[in-house]
């Protein structure tokens, strides 16, 4: 089966992960605000996207994509500030996508970086009151000075994943 990586990147985290996972795999990699290339050509689909403000960056492109989505097997990677765990699974179900697809994509939360310096200025204040907000004294701390928890070694759940469906005839 052959796959390609689909990915949407706001300050770099999403494009190193997905640029890690293509060169671990040997799989194209397709920045979507860049690439206007179709996944219809494709058997298998891995789907990267930053949360932003508790919503996937590239809903918009996948709501567009649905109906192609929804035929094939997919690996959806999303990159945060969060740990995997019931808050980032809810983020994702509140995306607006169909709860089926979201049902039947494989999901790999992977850590990201931030780094105030290189944020909006939007951004950096909307992080700066919700981190002044945050009870979470951990999660306030990396809300208001940043963090980096990017590791090569967290793509490795993904890796398996694609060789599954390379190797597969199904893809499942």
């Amino acid at each position: 089966m052959t796959g390609a990586i689909f990915f949407a990147s706001k300050y770099g985290s999403t494009k190193q992960y997905a640029n890690w996972i293509g060169g671990a795999t040997g799989l194209p990699v397709f920045d979507i605000n860049i690439t206007k290339f179709n996944p219809s050509k494709y058997d298998f689909l891995v789907l990267g996207s930053p949360i932003i403000y508790y919503k996937l960056l590239n809903r918009k492109w996948l709501k567009a994509n649905l109906s192609i989505i929804k035929k094939k097997p997919t690996i959806l990677f999303t990159v945060s500030g969060a740990p995997a765990g019931t808050k980032l699974d809810g983020w994702i179900l509140n995306s607006g996508l169909p709860s089926e697809l979201i049902s039947k994509m494989r999901h790999i939360a992977l850590r990201g970086r931030q780094k105030p310096e290189e944020l909006t200025w939007f951004d950096r204040i909307m992080l700066k009151i919700g981190g002044l907000k945050n009870p979470d004294p951990v999660a306030r701390k990396e809300e208001l000075y940043g963090f980096d928890y990017m590791d090569k070694s967290s793509i490795e759940p993904i890796l398996k994943l694609v060789q599954q469906y390379k190797s597969s005839e199904l893809g499942s």
